[in-house]
C-alpha cells in the first residue's frame, strides 16, 4: 500500500510547480498560445476560412482553452491562498471562465467574448503589466483632470448657448447640443466648419474658439500624459528600489553564511591543536598563582 504524501512532500511538489511556472520558457509558451488563440478566433469571423478549416480552428480553440485552464489550476495549486491576493490571477480566472459559456443562442454574446482571452497577453507580458499598473496608479490624478475638463466644457457650453444659439442653432440651440458640439471641437473634428459659420455673423467669435481649443486640447488633455508618465516613473523607481533591496538581502544572507563558515573552521582548527599547546596556552592565560 502506498503511503499518503506527507506535508513536506506536498510542499516540495508545490515548490517544483512554482519554479516551473516562473520559468521564462513557460511564460513565452503561454504568450505564444495567447497570440495563436487570438488569431484563430479572428479567423472564425471569415466564413471562407470556417468552411475550409472550421474543424481545425475549433480544435485549436479547445486545446488553447485546456492549456489556459491547466496553467491556471497549476498556479492555484502552487500558490494556494496567495493566488487570490494577486489581482492578475482574478483577471485571468474571469477571462477563462467566460470561455466556458455554453454555445447557445441566448449566450451568443458570451461566446463572442472569447476574444477577451487575447487580453491574457496583458498579464503574461511584464512590460504590459507595468503599463496597466501605472494607469491604475494614475487614476486619482486622472479623475481630477477629468473633473477639470468637464467643468471647462460645461462653462464653455453655457456661454456658447447664450452667445451663438441664434446664429448656429444646429450646434448651440440647447445645452446638450452645445456640449456635444464643444466636445467635437475639443477633439479637433470639424471645428473649422463650426467656427466659420459662427464667425460669419459674429467676427469676434474667434476669441471664444481660440481660447477654448488650446485650453481644453493642448493644456488639459496633455495633463493626462504628464500624470501617466509620472506614475510610470514612480513605478519604475519602486521596482528598482525593490530589486536593490532584494540584492542587498541576498548579499547579507551570503555574508552571514560566510561568517558562520569561518567561525566553524576556527572552532574546528582549535579542536585539532596538540594537548601540550592547549595546556601551555591555558597556563599562560591563567598566569602565576
Amino acid at each position: 500500500m502506498i503511503p499518503p504524501p506527507t506535508e513536506a512532500g506536498r510542499a516540495s511538489a508545490r515548490e517544483r510547480v512554482r519554479r516551473i511556472l516562473e520559468t521564462p520558457r513557460l511564460q513565452r509558451f503561454v504568450i505564444v498560445v495567447v497570440v495563436l488563440n487570438a488569431v484563430t478566433i479572428g479567423c472564425e469571423t471569415s466564413s471562407l476560412l470556417v468552411d475550409r478549416i472550421g474543424g481545425l480552428l475549433h480544435v485549436i480553440d479547445r486545446v488553447t482553452l485546456a492549456v489556459f485552464t491547466a496553467e491556471l489550476a497549476a498556479r492555484l495549486y502552487a500558490y494556494r491562498g496567495k493566488f487570490f491576493r494577486d489581482p492578475w490571477n482574478w483577471f485571468d480566472t474571469l477571462v477563462v471562465a467566460v470561455s466556458f459559456a455554453p454555445a447557445s443562442a441566448s449566450t451568443s454574446v458570451l461566446r463572442t467574448l472569447r476574444i477577451v482571452r487575447a487580453l491574457r497577453l496583458v498579464s503574461a507580458v511584464p512590460s504590459m503589466r507595468k503599463v496597466i499598473g501605472a494607469l491604475m496608479a494614475a487614476a486619482p490624478g486622472m479623475l481630477s483632470i477629468v473633473g477639470l475638463i468637464i467643468l471647462l466644457v460645461y462653462v464653455s457650453a453655457v456661454l456658447a448657448t447664450h452667445l451663438f444659439r441664434d446664429i448656429a442653432p444646429q450646434y448651440f440651440a440647447e445645452l446638450p447640443t452645445s456640449l456635444f458640439s464643444l466636445f467635437q471641437v475639443m477633439t479637433g473634428e470639424g471645428w473649422p466648419d463650426i467656427a466659420s459659420e459662427v464667425m460669419g455673423r459674429k467676427p469676434w467669435a474667434w476669441v471664444f474658439f481660440v481660447g477654448y481649443i488650446p485650453l481644453t486640447t493642448f493644456v488639459v488633455l496633455n495633463l493626462f500624459i504628464a500624470v501617466v508618465v509620472n506614475a510610470m516613473d514612480d513605478q519604475t523607481t519602486s521596482a528598482e528600489e525593490q530589486r536593490v533591496e532584494d540584492t542587498l538581502t541576498v548579499i547579507a544572507g551570503e555574508l552571514a553564511r560566510l561568517h558562520a563558515k569561518i567561525d566553524e573552521l576556527q572552532a574546528s582548527a582549535g579542536d585539532r591543536r596538540p594537548g601540550g599547546e592547549a595546556a601551555a596556552e591555558s597556563s599562560e592565560v591563567a598566569g602565576p598563582r
